[in-house]
């Protein structure tokens, strides 16, 4: 039995087949397993269902507490005003987008001494992340630049550096899908990740530091490497860090499983 099979209609009518587009949609889901307690009870299915969702639900309702005191709460940055808001997501999505770029270097560096493609499975996955986290904190980023700034891109060194980061991880996936060899193209990726990664330190903690900004350079530590948030700010800003983290992985979970059913289907057919 599905997850999601019932909804009760004016009347008391239960239709089985109203939910079944909607089945496999997260949200949906959640809202099920409160239609079948209510209606159907707690069964062995249902209580295995709620085991394995628990920890999804309860970041669900992390993330939505910390982003209304994101916005009910005074502004982190009383100078630069409202628009500092964006500091609780920009921050931990650049973040990830390092910690992705890296985890898809680690990869690569296990593909090329073991040659076995669920890493460079793994790195693919992780390297699709990073990008779109890189994606995330550059539009964010740009928002920011045009309410503090008057425009959405001035060429400032932070947005220089991330625009040619993008260029970087852009051009992976270019000779990816170039190569049709799958093992030529996993090691030639491979090496690719390892020396791009280099770059990664460089444009996103180096350039911005070495030259002149617009960008804020003490959103989260002083030039004496202190905190600079106050108690609430800084509850608020590690809980996001924290909750994007957890996002962060069980996408890369969720895409590493896809990646295997798609693996072993492959295998199948041939």
């Amino acid at each position: 039995m599905s997850i999601v099979n019932i909804v009760v209609l004016p009347g008391g009518v239960i239709d089985s087949r109203l939910w079944d587009a909607f089945e496999e949609l997260p949200a949906f889901k959640i809202v099920a397993f409160a239609v079948r307690a209510v209606f159907l009870g707690p069964t062995k299915s249902y209580q295995g269902d709620v085991t394995k969702m628990w920890w999804k639900i309860l970041v669900f309702l992390a993330m939505s507490v910390m982003i209304v005191f994101s916005y009910i709460t005074p502004a982190p940055q009383q100078q630069i005003g409202e628009s500092s808001r964006i500091f609780y997501y920009h921050i931990p999505q650049a973040w990830l987008c390092v910690v992705a770029f890296l985890m898809a270097m680690v990869y690569s560096v296990r593909y090329l001494t073991s040659r076995s493609l669920k890493y460079d499975d793994k790195a693919v996955s992780a390297a699709t992340l990073g990008l779109t986290f890189c994606i995330l904190a550059t539009v964010t980023g740009s928002v920011f630049a045009k309410v503090t700034w008057g425009s959405f891109w001035n060429w400032d060194p932070r947005e220089t550096s991330i625009f040619i980061l993008l260029l970087i991880y852009a051009a992976y996936f270019a000779l990816r899908n170039a190569i049709e060899e799958e093992e030529k193209r996993a090691a030639l990726s491979a090496v690719y990740a390892i020396f791009a990664f280099v770059t990664v330190p460089f444009l996103i903690f180096v350039v911005p530091r070495i030259m002149p900004s617009l960008h804020p350079e003490d959103s989260i530590v002083d030039e004496n490497l202190k905190f600079q948030m106050t108690t609430t700010v800084a509850t608020i800003f590690f809980s996001s860090l924290a909750l994007f983290s957890i996002l962060y992985f069980w996408m890369l979970n969720l895409s590493g499983r896809v990646q295997k059913i798609v693996r072993r289907r492959q295998e199948e057919d041939f």
